[in-house]
């Protein structure tokens, strides 16, 4: 089994484990060092959404850096049995949940969530735009959503939503958005 190392924060420094085979893309340290630079202290007690989770690594990170509450939605069993695994090991139980079913299917459900800070990261193969674009209907005024992909499906465009940032690294496009109204 692969491992992550965790960045910064309280769990800093600290490995957790990473889905075996090609079913997940874990973040890079970089990429994810990056997005929590963007953030800063924004994080701080944030309602954090990790959709399409993978090992949890994105939604753990920001527990560490002082999140209030991570959900992680990971349709891949596997995986989101490693995420609970991961959140045992570092005792965030009390400010997490996991959701093993796919983001479409959650946000059938999810209407009535919102979220300071939502990780969007699916998979590259299929970057289920649109689902991606439904996301963004989760986010809290003033509230942000970073979107990790190819790069192939462009910048995506919603009422009330900007671009803040938008930023390469290897084969991640890191793209900032923020709900203005």
């Amino acid at each position: 089994m692969s491992r992550v190392r965790l960045v910064s924060g309280k769990f800093g420094g600290r490995f957790i484990a990473t889905p075996p085979g090609n079913s997940t893309h874990p973040m890079s340290e970089r990429a994810r060092s990056a997005i929590f630079n963007m953030l800063g202290g924004e994080v701080i007690d944030a309602e954090v959404l990790d959709a399409f989770a993978g090992s949890g690594a994105v939604g753990l990170e920001a527990l560490s850096r002082g999140a209030g509450h991570a959900t992680f939605i990971e349709k891949h069993r596997v995986a989101s049995k490693i995420i609970s695994e991961n959140i045992n090991l570092l005792g965030v139980g009390s400010s997490s949940k996991v959701i093993a079913t796919s983001v479409n299917n959650w946000l059938e459900t999810a209407d009535s969530l919102k979220f300071d800070i939502i990780f969007a990261d699916p998979p590259y193969h299929n970057e289920q735009l649109s689902t991606v674009k439904k996301l963004m209907g989760l986010l809290k005024v003033g509230g942000c959503m970073i979107l990790s992909n190819s790069g192939r499906g462009g910048i995506l465009e919603e009422t009330g939503i900007v671009v803040v940032d938008n930023r390469s690294y290897s084969n991640a496009y890191i793209t900032l958005y923020r709900r203005d109204s």
